[in-house]
């Protein structure tokens, strides 16, 4: 799973560089987060701008990463394609993330 990460400030954005989270990498996804999250950030912001596919597997691994992420840690994701956005909608998964159009509307809201 091709991902990028960088901070800003206090917080870690982790980039997800690849078209689709899907059963075929959802293990790979996951391991990849466990990974690039394994710093002291309080929030994690996740770029989806990227992904165009997501299926139930890629959001099992999304959830996943967000509960390895442990307590007292958050994971925000952004930049979500319609598609994307569908799918956290009709699971009810928008109750349990925060969702930002974009990267710069998520780093806005946590701006100190």
């Amino acid at each position: 799973m091709d991902m990028t990460s960088r901070t800003e400030g206090a917080l870690q954005i982790v980039t997800v560089n690849a078209g689709r989270i899907d059963a075929a990498v959802a293990i790979q996804f996951k391991d990849a987060m466990r990974a690039e999250t394994d710093g002291p950030s309080r929030r994690v912001i996740l770029d989806l701008a990227q992904v165009g596919f997501i299926d139930s597997s890629g959001l099992g691994a999304i959830v996943a990463a967000m509960k390895q992420l442990g307590p007292g840690r958050r994971l925000d994701l952004a930049g979500l394609t319609p598609a994307v956005e569908s799918v956290f909608r009709l699971t009810r998964m928008d109750t349990v993330f925060a969702l930002f159009p974009t990267l710069d509307a998520a780093l806005m809201a946590h701006a100190d």
